[in-house]
Order: C-alpha cells, then sequence, then structure tokens
C-alpha cells in the first residue's frame, strides 16, 4: 500500500512539473505573443498583416516550404529505402551525411552557400558563363533560389529520418516475395512499401513543414532584400528592430500568423497520429 502510494505521489510531482514545465516555456509565451499583436486593436492588426512586405514575405515562405517539402519528401523517400533495403558500400556514410544539418548551425549552412555561390565561391563562374550564353540574370546568393536552398538544407532529414525506423521494423520479406513472383521495383512500391509507411511519411511531411515556415539563420545568411527574399520570420526581425512601438506591433501581427500555421501543423499532427493508432487498432 506504501509503494503504491509513493507511486502515485511520484506520478503527481511528475505531472505538475511537466505542465508548469509546458505552460511557461511554450503556453504562456505564445499566449503573449498574440495579445501583444492584439494590443491596438483589430484594425490595426489587419492593417499590419496588410502591407506589401508582409505579402511578399509570405508568399516567399509558402514557395520555399512547397518547394522544400517536395524536393525533400522525394530525396527522403528514395534514401530511406536504399539505406533499409539494399547492401551497398558506403552505406553507413550516407546515412551519417543525412543528419548533418542536424548538428551543424543553420547560420553556418547559410554561409557555406555563400562560400559556394557567392562573388567568391567556385560555383560562382559556372553561373556567370551561363548567364553570359543565354543572357539570363541567375543569381543564387542574395535571390530567391538562396532562400530556397537554404530551406532544402535546414529541413533535409526530416523525411527519412521518420521513414528509416518503420522501414528497418518492416524488414524486406514481402518486399523479396513480390520480386520473385515477378513484380517490379515501383510496383513493389505502390503496392507493399508505401502502405506501411504512409503515416510515417505523413508525419515526416509535416515536420518538414513546420521547420521550413520557421526557418531564419540559414534564409537570413542568403536574403538581404526586404519584400523581395524576405520570410516571414525575416520580416518579423525587420519589424522588431525598427524600434518605433508601431512596428513591434506590428511584428507581434505577423509572428501571430505563424504561431497560426504551427497550430494548424501541430493539429494536423494529431488528426493523422490518430488516424493512424486507430488504423493499427483495426489491422491487429
Amino acid at each position: 500500500m506504501n509503494e503504491q502510494k509513493k507511486k502515485n505521489k511520484t506520478r503527481a510531482v511528475l505531472i505538475v512539473i511537466g505542465v508548469l514545465f509546458v505552460v511557461v516555456m511554450l503556453v504562456l509565451p505564445l499566449i503573449s505573443v498574440v495579445a501583444n499583436s492584439l494590443k491596438e486593436g483589430l484594425q490595426y492588426y489587419f492593417e499590419a498583416l496588410n502591407t506589401e512586405y508582409v505579402h511578399s514575405a509570405l508568399r516567399v515562405t509558402l514557395l520555399a516550404t512547397v518547394i522544400s517539402v517536395a524536393v525533400n519528401t522525394f530525396f527522403g523517400i528514395m534514401a530511406a529505402w536504399l539505406i533499409t533495403k539494399f547492401s551497398f558500400p558506403g552505406k553507413q556514410i550516407l546515412a551519417t551525411l543525412i543528419d548533418i544539418p542536424f548538428s551543424i548551425s543553420p547560420v553556418i549552412a547559410g554561409l557555406a552557400f555563400v562560400m559556394t555561390f557567392g562573388r567568391l565561391g567556385w560555383a560562382y563562374p559556372v553561373i556567370d558563363g551561363i548567364n553570359r550564353l543565354f543572357g539570363t540574370d541567375v543569381r543564387v546568393v542574395f535571390a530567391l533560389p538562396g532562400v530556397v536552398l537554404a530551406t532544402i538544407f535546414v529541413t533535409f532529414p526530416f523525411v527519412s529520418r521518420e521513414l528509416i525506423p518503420v522501414m528497418n521494423a518492416e524488414g524486406n520479406a514481402e518486399e523479396e516475395a513480390a520480386a520473385l513472383m515477378g513484380a517490379r521495383g515501383f510496383r513493389i512500391f505502390r503496392k507493399i512499401t508505401f502502405p506501411q509507411i504512409k503515416w510515417a511519411l505523413m508525419y515526416g511531411i509535416i515536420l518538414c513543414t513546420a521547420r521550413a515556415l520557421g526557418e531564419f539563420g540559414a534564409v537570413n545568411a542568403l536574403s538581404k532584400t526586404r519584400g523581395q527574399t524576405f520570410t516571414l520570420p525575416l520580416e518579423i526581425d525587420a519589424l522588431y528592430l525598427s524600434g518605433s512601438a508601431d512596428s513591434i506591433t506590428a511584428a507581434f501581427a505577423v509572428s501571430s500568423v505563424l504561431v497560426i500555421l504551427a497550430v494548424l501543423v501541430l493539429i494536423l499532427r494529431n488528426i493523422l497520429e490518430f488516424r493512424a493508432k486507430k488504423t493499427g487498432e483495426k489491422e491487429l
């Protein structure tokens, strides 16, 4: 009996600590953002959002997010399939390289792209030669392609790292049996592999989307033109650093957009987790 009381007491203490931590570190700051965004009233709130700079930042953010999610979803599926279903020299090296964005600061990643595609980079003569040949003005650094590349880099591992454990757990038996029966690669993937990984894939896509929407460091190194290549996080930073009371309130108003997007992503994630759990219970 005393042992059960101790367990209940320990559980209660852990629950209180967990709830307090979440409230203080997550809930209160988000409530503060929303409250400050509405400090001047709804009219000012919508006026702060209805500017050309904010519209441009939203367009750039969504474009970079869509492209990075599409690219990393394709790569994530291919990389996870390759690592879990095949044996080849350098397999462990590839698996390690995928994790590089987790261990490198986004700012360093942005500077690496600057030193690669900027005027001092090894790729600049190639880009300049293409522009001279075709009469174009393609730029990577301080242009939209750089923002997209930076977003792709920081969201690189999310899809593959969700798929690899699931595909390892499923094993290769079903795919090998289908291959012996004459099925080809894509048909095997579509009929056998994809149904097993679809929930993990959706979860990875959601994580990738959330990371892309909020990226600041790498994009900041490659984006310097407000109204053209700024994303929402950069626009928030520009508004806040301008120093006036109105601009700071406007920064909170724009921040609330990211908060709303984050909440929507969280709701979608929970829906997918519920459906995945429900589907798993039906299969059992």
